[in-house]
């Protein structure tokens, strides 16, 4: 639906000033800025380095960066300083040794760098894919015999971005001063965090399965059909079954050799010389179509320009105006759908040095600061999440402080607890062991209630009385029929937050959607901007959509709780995850808007660095570099030993390397052969060239720089035993990452302390509601649980 003008700002009591050069820092700015705060971006004399990041638009100005113009909207731009005495917010995105204390004073200022302060890595020159490589998201897709394939863009630093605004956000709410440092590296190992816990017990997640296949299941990718293609992730063995019936195969629905994902991957090639040819019967329309009355998690795969004319995106107003000079195109609004503050859509960039010698405008004042501590010390959060990106929201407000009471049925667990139906797994405990739900749920007290019984759902609105802000990601019928949704909610807490993650959001055709973090990238269209040209568009990552999603949620509740902190006011969000992803799309967005074309698919190379791909090193490593500028490249072939290629002039320029781009590939990859990954990494950094060895999940755990920085945390958790638990990308600057207070609960691990403590139930009553099954600490057995329901 269109903005309302009328509707408020939730930051537009703020000024943040905005300095360096990197995606990172302008993306929080830009959040800041969608949100109606005061954001002057610092330009140095030569104009801001993204200013001539691809994709280009010719103006009559020259050609001017389309990518530039959407982190821009709505910001001011100077080229000094004068007239800005103070500032709530300083985002500093220069190198932290290029950091100075010319800037006016801050609040909070908080440094935004590849690899943070501190560590070996603290001075590395770095790409986006560089950056991603070393965080273990790059290693595991593309064909089995590599080169991984490497998603170009903005990634990364879009993630970085979004963490570094959290914890901005989050120190804001306690008006305490404070000097933070965000890592977009750190910031990137939540994208790996589900490979990394999995492979510890199922070593095949981390393989290449080749394209457009990825452990733990079966069928996960993109298929050609009739017309166009479809994205197709199947989980649980009910969803294979209903696969097979749909493409008419329902024999193989039943084969007990593909009951469980694993097993369906190990006969891949089977599976899909079955099934392919009969996707092909059919358009991906109308498949789709099929699979929404089937509730299944598909999706069309659209290029930019399809995903553009989505009729559900544009009800929603996902594209929205930039207005660069006299050119306008559209670009991805911001996905924090604030029922009563949403974000502005589409805008202005700022001309460079445009508003120097402006006074910035008056604002209002400053709230008290309360006591200084962890951020989000004193609130208290309600979490109905299950999986990944509910979770995830929900630990980064933990880990701020927050107090988070993730709320569990025996009945139906969280399903990263395990989905296993088989007596052993319950007699056992296994639902206690999954080390996935152990990384996502530290930090947290949990409860368990039977929300389908009067006595469950009368408690948990007691519970939201006490709260500050509610998450959850069920289907969109369920708490409607449970009398829990936001209308029922709000009556116990008028000023309560409240955020929803249905995959497209909470209204149009597409509101019942079933949805993996793969459909949500499906989507989204990346597939169709990813891996080489002849390739079938191409799945990125396992469950892209899940950790994005999760990460916006949280700025989401906390960008709402800032507008509560300056007017009580509370408010529901509708977040369509999917809208989460288009960030990460947005130079072939632009590029299609603008130029009428998102451009040619590069695989591992660059529009602009030349070289820029993925090299293979001994010992089966492989390592990502890129001449990020022309005075780079001579350093590059005095390390690899090619003098020669530095002394051609027809290799000085990028423009004359493109041209001879796959004999300066095969030089590179006859040095780096050579060599381990890390050496070579090692040799290319020591002569300023952007590089990173490509990790593995599992083997973060083991780098250098992320161990140095202290990173992983020693866990002791029942069931669990000794583990070590990743940090927040996010600390106070020159201290260590914010501590991990506790392992996640096991089941109903704090009945008593909330239900007693909290709430006041006396030991009889918490007695009679365990008797009667609405609490206790024990999963119960699926065939307990039908009979159980058979029995109501």
């Amino acid at each position: 639906m269109p903005r309302d003008p009328d509707a408020a700002l939730p930051l537009r009591h703020l000024r943040v000033l905005e300095c360096g050069g990197n995606v990172a820092t302008a993306y929080a700015g830009k959040i800041f800025s969608d949100f109606g705060a005061q954001v002057t971006v610092l330009e140095p004399p030569g104009g801001h380095p993204l200013r001539a990041e691809p994709p280009l638009v010719d103006t009559a100005e020259g050609p001017q960066s389309a990518l530039f113009a959407w982190l821009s909207t709505n910001k001011r731009s100077v080229t000094r300083l004068d007239g800005i005495d103070d500032c709530d917010v300083l985002l500093d995105g220069r190198p932290p040794a290029e950091r100075d204390e010319a800037s006016p004073p801050a609040t909070i200022t908080a440094g935004i760098s590849w690899f943070g302060d501190g560590g070996p890595y603290r001075d590395f020159a770095a790409t986006d894919a560089t950056c991603r490589a070393l965080s273990g998201i790059l290693i595991g897709t593309g064909p089995v015999e590599g080169p991984p394939s490497i998603l170009g863009g903005i990634a990364g630093a879009v993630v970085g971005g979004i963490a570094a605004f959290n914890a901005v956000a989050a120190a804001l709410l306690s008006g305490a001063p404070r000097r933070l440092e965000v890592s977009i590296h750190e910031a990137n190992v939540a994208i790996a965090e589900y490979q990394a816990a999995q492979a510890v017990t199922h070593p095949m997640v981390e393989r290449r399965h080749g394209v457009n296949r990825f452990a733990p299941s079966c069928p996960l990718g993109v298929y050609p059909c009739l017309e166009g293609w479809l994205g197709v992730t199947i989980v649980t063995p009910a969803q294979f079954r209903s696969f097979c019936d749909m493409i008419g195969a329902p024999e193989v629905g039943h084969d007990p050799r593909f009951v469980v994902g694993f097993d369906r991957l190990a006969h891949v090639a089977e599976l899909e010389a079955l099934f392919v040819p009969r996707l092909r019967e059919r358009t991906a329309e109308e498949w789709f179509e099929e699979a929404l009355r089937r509730r299944l998690p598909f999706a069309v795969v659209p290029d930019m320009a399809r995903l553009l004319a989505t009729p559900t995106h544009r009800a929603r107003d996902a594209f929205a105006t930039v207005q660069l000079g006299e050119r306008q195109f559209e670009g991805p609004t911001l996905p924090q759908r604030l029922t009563r503050t949403p974000p502005l859509t589409g805008g202005r960039a700022p001309r460079p040095g445009e508003h120097d010698g402006q006074p910035l405008p008056e604002r209002p004042r400053r709230k008290p600061a309360r006591p200084a501590g962890l951020p989000l010390a004193g609130l208290r959060v309600v979490d109905l999440s299950m999986g990944w990106a509910g979770p995830l929201c929900t630990r980064q407000l933990a880990d701020l402080g927050a107090e988070v009471v993730k709320v569990e049925a025996c009945q139906y667990p969280d399903w990263w607890r395990g989905v296993d139906p088989r007596p052993a797994f319950f007699a056992e405990r296994q639902y206690e062991r999954d080390l996935r739900f152990g990384v996502l749920n530290r930090n947290k007290a949990g409860i368990t209630l039977d929300l389908t019984t009067p006595e469950g759902a009368a408690l948990l609105k007691r519970l939201v009385r006490e709260a500050d802000a509610v998450v959850e990601n069920y289907a969109r019928e369920v708490l409607p029929k449970l009398g829990l949704d936001y209308p029922a909610l709000v009556r116990e807490r008028p000023d309560l937050v409240m955020v929803s993650m249905p995959a497209f959001g909470g209204s149009g055709p597409w509101r019942d959607a079933r949805a993996y973090g793969s459909t949500l990238e499906h989507a989204s269209g990346l597939p169709s901007v990813s891996g080489n040209a002849d390739w079938p568009p191409t799945t990125n990552q396992l469950a892209y959509g899940d950790p994005i999603g999760g990460l916006n949620a949280a700025a989401a509740v906390l960008t709402a709780l800032l507008h509560r902190r300056e007017t009580g006011e509370g408010q529901h969000i509708d977040l369509a995850q999917v809208e989460c992803m288009f960030p990460l799309v947005a130079p072939w967005i632009l590029a299609q808007s603008a130029n009428g074309s998102a451009g040619p698919r590069l695989g591992n190379r660059h529009p602009r660095m030349v070289p820029h791909g993925c090299f293979p090193c001994s010992g089966e490593g492989w390592i990502a570099l890129a001449v990020t500028e022309d005075a780079a490249w001579p350093r590059l072939c005095a390390v690899i030993g090619r003098e020669d290629l530095a002394a051609d002039p027809a290799l000085a320029k990028a423009r004359g390397r493109r041209a001879r781009e796959a004999e300066i590939e095969a030089a590179i990859a006859a040095w780096t052969t050579e060599r381990e990954a890390d050496a070579a990494m090692a040799a290319l950094q020591s002569a300023g060239i952007a590089a990173g060895a490509l990790r593995w999940p599992t083997g973060l755990v083991r780098d250098p720089h992320l161990r140095a920085r202290g990173f992983w945390q020693p866990v002791e958790r029942p069931w669990l035993g000794h583990h070590d638990q990743p940090s927040a990308p996010f600390r106070d600057a020159g201290g260590g990452p914010y501590a991990i207070r506790r392992p996640a609960p096991t089941l109903g691990e704090d009945n008593d302390a909330v239900l007693g403590g909290l709430l006041g139930l006396p030991p009889a009553e918490r007695a009679a509601l365990a008797a009667a099954g609405i609490i206790g600490t024990e999963a119960i057995p699926v065939a307990q649980r039908k009979s159980r329901a058979a029995g109501q």
